[in-house]
């Protein structure tokens, strides 16, 4: 694949002189706190305008983010305003991270006498698997114990270093070694290490509108590890969202002929979700829950479960309810009934608020 102009390697990242380039990181001061590479100055991306002064025109500009997406504005914003040199790193600080910063000190020893290091496999597991399996080992820790966890899921070092963060536990190692991803967490004191922002309780809301497979997988994915930090969560279900948590078996209910009109025309549970693209009059959505399946990754349905596990709130929509002819009796029994107004309760509350 030809290289684009403005693109930058991983490896162009690395072997950078830092004195003859500035590197700029457009993420926000959290995730630069995280983690970050050497030499890089933190301009958040909403910045860049008012800040514009201090990023050289004279030397070679490198842009990184997360992933390289706000990056990329960042590189529209400089270009237009006359640099020439500007270039984003090709698949961000996450990509970096991977290729060039796993290889940390080795495991410093328990704080505690005569512990034991707590061992875990999470080979072939996909996320959030991983994470969540190290969460239920430091739940059943002591302050100053450690676990190692090993993964095959590349995406494992990032995600178990931010959740140690949000969590208040302290990542001692983290390497990677053919293909092969090996944490070591020891258990932090029960306080978590963000401050919290005034008006909110860092707790995480997301609408599921959507009864496509995908979206749906990808809702109860980012559930799961938002409430594997400790945070409240909670889904509202809203018109086709619904469908995603019927009950397969569903009492007889009374309903009105619109009622049983959505009922002919609506999915009847979640085993009967299509994909928002490529379904191929069913053989797409089949297909995806049996790659799914070879690969570990756990089904739609146990990602609910899980998600109930964990205490996640699922509030179905009452006017969608009303609207379509879907009795109460029909939904998952833990789910509860509310409106708008119940939504935005804790939406003002929440630090993240994601429409799916």
């Amino acid at each position: 694949m030809k290289k684009l102009k403005n693109e930058l390697s991983l490896q162009e990242m690395h072997d950078a002189d830092r004195k003859a380039v500035a590197i700029i990181d457009v993420r926000t001061p959290e995730e630069f706190k995280m983690g970050a590479i050497k030499g890089a100055k933190n301009i958040p991306l909403e910045e860049i305008p008012s800040r514009m002064k201090e990023i050289p025109k004279d030397k070679p500009v490198y842009l990184y983010c997360a992933s390289g997406h706000r990056a990329a504005e960042a590189l529209e914003m400089l270009t237009k305003k006359g640099y020439k040199n500007a270039k984003n790193l090709t698949g961000g600080y996450s990509a970096y991270s991977l290729a060039y910063e796993h290889k940390t000190q080795p495991a410093r020893r328990s704080r505690l006498k005569n512990a034991t290091m707590i061992k875990i496999d999470a080979s072939g597991l996909e996320c959030p698997e991983p994470v969540m399996k190290l969460k239920h080992a430091i739940d059943k820790m002591k302050t100053g114990e450690q676990v190692e966890v090993t993964a095959t899921d590349a995406a494992f070092i990032i995600d178990s270093k931010a959740w140690s963060h949000s969590t208040g536990n302290i990542i001692v190692s983290s390497k990677a070694n053919k293909g092969k991803y090996i944490v070591v967490v020891e258990k932090g004191k029960a306080e978590t290490k963000h401050t919290k922002i005034s008006g909110e309780d860092n707790s995480k809301t997301f609408i599921l509108f959507s009864d496509d497979l995908d979206r749906a997988l990808a809702t109860f994915v980012l559930a799961n590890a938002a409430a594997a930090t400790g945070k409240r969560v909670t889904i509202f279900f809203t018109f086709w969202g619904l469908n995603v948590i019927k009950k397969v078996k569903k009492p007889r209910v009374k309903k009105d002929i619109f009622g049983k009109m959505f009922s002919i025309m609506l999915v009847s549970n979640s085993l009967k979700l299509k994909l928002s693209k490529l379904n191929m009059l069913g053989i797409g959505s089949k297909m995806m829950r049996y790659i799914m399946k070879r690969k570990g990754i756990e089904s739609l349905e146990t990602l609910r479960a899980q998600a109930i596990e964990q205490g996640v709130e699922f509030i179905s929509c009452q006017m969608s309810m009303d609207v379509m002819g879907i009795q109460k009796e029909e939904l998952l029994d833990n789910v509860i009934a509310g409106g708008a107004a119940s939504y935005m309760e804790r939406a003002e509350k929440a630090s993240v608020n994601l429409f799916i």
